[in-house]
């Protein structure tokens, strides 16, 4: 399991680097301020949770159930939450109107925080 977390958290983080260049120099040229900001904040959303998959991968004080709950809800919080920001910054670039699947994104950062919110509740729970 800890491989699969930390494999999943190089992957985020690869990717949001990546994207994060590809927005500041590419989309730079095609993106209004305010549009390249708020692509920066999926960027940066997605980066803190490759970090956090990190710490949960190299940590050995959460069983696997919790670990395996925290990595699904953070997959797809991350994907929701950041991937619809990015469709979102980038919706006049194309012809197809992504506005629609903009209650997705408090969806993502919902997950995101149920995913905190595991981590904290059994840490808590722990006598270490």
């Amino acid at each position: 399991m800890n491989n699969k977390i930390i494999s999943t958290a190089a992957f985020f983080g690869m990717t949001s680097i990546v994207l994060g260049a590809f927005g500041a120099h590419a989309l730079k040229q095609v993106l209004t301020v305010e549009q390249l900001t708020t692509f920066e904040t999926g960027v940066k959303y997605q980066m803190y949770h490759a970090l956090f998959l990190l710490f949960l991968g190299l940590n050995n004080h959460l069983n696997t159930k919790v670990k395996k709950t925290i990595l699904v809800l953070t997959i797809f919080g991350v994907i929701f939450f950041s991937g619809s920001i990015y469709l979102l910054a980038t919706d006049c670039l194309n012809t197809f109107n992504f506005k629609g699947i903009g209650f997705v994104t408090p969806l993502g950062g919902l997950l995101l925080i149920i995913a905190w919110s595991l981590l904290m509740v059994n840490f808590l729970k722990k006598k270490i």
